[in-house]
């Protein structure tokens, strides 16, 4: 034998180490909410609004909780002396902020974007064309849009005539939104703000105002852009049909 294969032969064999094993990694879990962001918010609206839509959806672009309280308009909740007491105008919605009420969507949604800090304006003449755009929303396409809806589902009544003026109405105000579209990729800027979740809350229910919107390509691929944006979710998965806690 070789002195090379005594020495190998002689050469205790190595002891493999025991290598310990990491601890097992704990599972991430997603952030819950705080208690005061769960109470913070209640929004009382109607699965049929539009209106309770926006604030709905603003909300949850915001990805921040909310408590939803469904107001029966046909047996006139809205209407109610414990209702008026949250909403002086008899309408939905109403969210409720701690011990405060704020009504009226447009105003929510500007409320909100103060205090959550999401979809504002950055500057003054950012913030002069969101509450443009917010107006103007309300004057010239919600009213016709929302009017042509309401007959179609019954709940309004009027005839051929002021029906051929709303829906020219609607397609005029259509026609702005193409235009200002072809400038940028949201309605008041680079970005999104709640003039886009102001005036996709009315467009969203454009079939059923029976206003067909193939003829605004922009203004199509402005509303693919929005329901793409994390958080999104359409109507009935915001709205539901009776009371909803957390």
């Amino acid at each position: 034998m070789s002195k090379v294969a005594k020495k190998t032969a002689s050469k205790p064999a190595a002891r493999t180490k025991s290598v310990k094993k990491p601890p097992a990694a704990k599972a991430v879990r997603a952030r819950t909410p705080n208690p005061r962001e769960r109470q913070r918010f209640t929004l009382h609206g109607n699965a049929l609004s539009g209106p309770s839509y926006t604030v709905a959806l603003m909300l949850a672009l915001c990805r921040h909780p909310y408590s939803y309280i469904h107001v029966n308009l046909r047996e006139g909740q809205h209407k109610q002396p414990d209702y008026l007491v949250k909403n002086r105008y008899g309408q939905v919605p109403a969210l409720r902020d701690g011990h405060a009420f704020v009504v009226q969507s447009a105003a929510i949604l500007a409320y909100l974007a103060d205090e959550l800090g999401k979809f504002g304006a950055r500057q003054p003449l950012e913030s002069q064309r969101i509450r443009e755009w917010l107006f103007w929303q309300w004057d010239k396409l919600a009213t016709p849009l929302y009017r042509l809806r309401a007959r179609n589902r019954g709940i309004r009544q009027f005839g051929e005539e002021t029906r051929l003026m709303y829906d020219t109405e609607a397609r005029a105000a259509l026609a702005v939104l193409e235009q200002e579209l072809g400038k940028n990729d949201w309605i008041a800027g680079k970005r999104p703000t709640i003039a886009d979740i102001g005036v996709y809350g009315v467009i969203r229910y454009a079939q059923e105002a029976h206003i067909d919107l193939a003829p605004y390509p922009r203004l199509l691929a402005w509303k693919q852009r929005v329901e793409e944006l994390p958080g999104f979710a359409p109507p009935e998965e915001l709205l539901p049909l009776e009371s909803r806690l957390i």
